[in-house]
């Protein structure tokens, strides 16, 4: 079998800037369509066996072979640049296969599976404009590509990116934002660290002050007060709103005396239930970094949770 080389390009592919943020990417692309330059969006819509990337990750590729986003861990991303500048010249979608089943058999997955991406030549960026508009108000979203129609629509389906009705879904949610209390270094390591993950961070020492306006449902909310009596009222917020994630300092013993306050106050076992206590993936973090890295890991994989719930 011989290699299917892609059409003719005019320049090689180069990555523009290293994100795999979805409203970078989205940005990225509606910039480059209202610029006047031609523009492709592609979407991992099929996964066959393992894959690096998450059903929906998405690519935005400029019609000088300039790129950003991920469908792969890096390995495929170049060609698959020169795939949707070719599209962009046709004026057509396309979907590219890779990997296990794709006729490019010198394109090897390291994962040994096999994806299909959707190649979408951007007509009207509104849509996108939509996309970050929504999730700038921190509202979920989502946008409907329709592979026989050639669009993409702006909307609020409820359900989870996949197919549905011959059209793929991409949902979008807003930034995980993390409110901390606390009056300690730990918080202190914590909220830096989580900014360098791209959290919205919000730290208060103020406990009598929560932040209980803004809890919604892409919030997680971690107690680092040394002293349980500061709890009660951000727990009170917390356990009123929608987080998906609660976590609070201390040992068991510490949680059971919070948990007798709490039931006092006529919370039940099932509201109590829903916090994290002790705090953290991993229990006995002695050093502040440590407990940071701990509590951060909890709030990621509770949101990987989220997103990705178990079939």
């Amino acid at each position: 079998m011989r290699s299917v080389e892609p059409e003719p390009y005019l320049q090689a592919p180069q990555r523009a800037f290293m994100t795999d943020n979805p409203v970078d990417i989205i940005r990225f692309a509606a910039d480059t369509f209202d610029s006047g330059a031609g523009c492709a969006i592609v979407t991992l819509t099929e996964i066959r066996g393992g894959a690096f990337r998450a059903l929906g990750s998405q690519m935005a590729v400029r019609d000088d072979a300039a790129y950003c986003g991920y469908v792969s861990g890096g390995c495929v991303e170049a060609a698959v640049a020169a795939e949707a500048v070719a599209a962009i010249g046709t004026g057509r979608d396309r979907m590219l296969h890779l990997g296990e089943g794709s006729p490019f058999f010198d394109i090897v997955l390291p994962c040994g599976g096999g994806i299909i991406l959707s190649i979408h030549v951007l007509r009207e960026s509104a849509s996108l404009r939509r996309v970050m508009a929504s999730l700038d108000n921190r509202a979920p979203c989502s946008l409907k590509y329709d592979p026989g129609l050639e669009t993409i629509a702006f909307g609020d389906w409820p359900g989870g990116t996949g197919w549905t009705d011959d059209c793929f879904l991409r949902c979008y949610r807003p930034q995980t934002r993390l409110l901390i209390y606390g009056r300690s270094i730990e918080m202190e390591a914590t909220a830096g660290l989580a900014r360098i993950a791209g959290y919205d961070v919000q730290a208060s020492d103020d406990w009598r002050k929560p932040f209980s306006g803004i809890i919604d449902a892409d919030t997680a909310v971690a107690l680092l007060f040394h002293d349980p009596e500061h709890e009660i009222p951000a727990l009170n917020a917390a356990l009123n709103g929608t987080p998906f994630y609660i976590g609070a300092l201390g040992s068991a013993r510490t949680h059971e005396r919070r948990s007798e306050k709490l039931r006092a106050l006529g919370y039940r076992d099932h509201d109590i239930d829903r916090i994290k206590a002790p705090i953290g993936l991993f229990g006995r973090a002695r050093d502040a970094n440590t407990l940071a890295l701990s509590v951060l890991a909890d709030i990621a994989a509770a949101r990987t949770a989220a997103d990705c719930p178990a079939i």
